[in-house]
């Protein structure tokens, strides 16, 4: 095998990350809505929390990427 073909191949690998950080971006504003529509009163409380899942999740997928790009331009 190639050089360049087994970074395409680890690049791709390193992207499924990215797979991750939607579904769990999913969940955490589907939560987030399914909880504001039972108690809207609650909701500015459980704001801050979901921003900070929001964070942490894309963060996850973001560190994936990263990893992709070095792959494929070192």
């Amino acid at each position: 095998m190639e050089v360049e073909a087994a970074k395409m191949i680890g690049a791709g690998i390193a992207c499924t990350a990215l797979i991750g950080a939607g579904i769990g971006i999913g969940n955490i504003f589907g939560s987030y809505v399914s909880a504001a529509i039972r108690n809207p009163a609650a909701a500015p409380q459980f704001f801050g929390n979901a921003m900070l899942g929001f964070a942490l999740a894309e963060a996850t997928g973001l560190f994936g990427l990263v990893i992709a790009f070095i792959i494929l331009f070192t």
